[in-house]
């Protein structure tokens, strides 16, 4: 019974977030669209990097140590959208809409929250580090599956790293291995910044919640059950094969277990790739969470 008290008090206050977002949305209507768009730039180019540039800067966070727990991020993503390759062939459904958001989980918006919840501040640099892997394996083979058979210019392979995220990702690293550390004023005045876009992108979460629509059910349905389904085999097949600490065996089942990420429905957005069928997925996927995230813990905190 403890076990399931505390699974409850770590996911709860990330849903209620959540539901709070979309009651503001709601509340608001459409206009509340124009207010986040600043909100989420300012949180994607500023606020997120900051808070990956310090988990991964922090004097606490051992690259060596988190390589293990890393390694298990990209093989779970790689791993999942293999095993959901087959399944997309199997409904008809085009690979380039399906496979992404099985690849690219919301790691980030939930995945961080939760993770911090679940194994308190220590935990966050853990996090960052499966957030890191996630993001590698999306923004490169992942958006060369949507790019596929499109017309018109592509993105450069190693392009991607050119984004904020990556960059603190790679100056995080850097800092890491060289031990280099920041005048502890500037360095707290960063993290503060950086903790800021948890909350920031729950409730954003929640924002979007309302622009998503159940019209495409059926592959929505399929998306939410495969994602999470998927990353917890491939990370059951891991546990027996990788030599983790219980901390980072509950990280690795934590994020096996989240839904599709609602970046990839603005992806999909993007490029014009069925952006609907995305949506449902996400959308559907993000209230199966309810399901899986438990079963994620459950496994992980056992």
């Amino acid at each position: 019974m403890e076990i399931f008290e505390r699974i409850a008090g770590i996911i709860l206050p990330v849903f209620i977030t959540i539901g709070v977002g979309y009651g503001y949305a709601r509340f608001r209507g459409d206009s509340v669209k124009s207010d986040m768009a600043s909100v989420n730039r300012i949180s994607m180019s500023v606020l997120c990097p900051l808070l990956v540039f310090t988990a991964l800067a922090a004097k606490d966070f051992d690259v060596v140590h988190n390589s293990t727990l890393i390694l298990a991020g990209l093989l779970i993503s790689i791993g999942s959208g293999i095993l959901a390759w087959p399944v997309a062939r199997l409904f008809g459904y085009d690979v380039r809409s399906f496979i992404p958001p099985m690849m690219y989980n919301n790691c980030g918006n939930m995945g961080l929250p939760l993770a911090i919840l679940a194994f308190g501040q220590s935990g966050l640099s853990a996090a960052v580090a499966l957030f890191m892997a996630c993001n590698l394996v999306y923004f490169s083979i992942g958006i060369k599956i949507i790019e596929t058979g499109r017309k018109g210019p592509r993105t450069p392979f190693l392009g991607f790293l050119r984004s904020p995220m990556m960059l603190a990702m790679m100056f995080g690293i850097a800092f890491s291995i060289a031990h280099i550390s920041l005048p502890a004023p500037l360095f707290q005045a960063l993290k503060i910044l950086g903790e800021a876009c948890i909350p920031i992108m729950l409730f954003a979460l929640g924002v979007r919640m309302l622009d998503i629509n159940f019209k495409s059910w059926h592959i929505g349905v399929v998306g939410a059950i495969v994602c999470p389904v998927a990353g917890l085999i491939v990370a059951w097949m891991l546990d027996g094969a990788l030599t983790l600490t219980p901390d980072q065996r509950g990280q690795m089942y934590l994020f096996a277990a989240l839904p599709p990420a609602v970046f990839c429905f603005m992806v999909a957005e993007q490029y014009q790739q069925e952006p609907d069928k995305v949506a449902s997925i996400v959308l559907l996927g993000n209230l199966a969470a309810l399901v899986f995230v438990p079963a994620g813990l459950w496994l992980g905190l056992r």
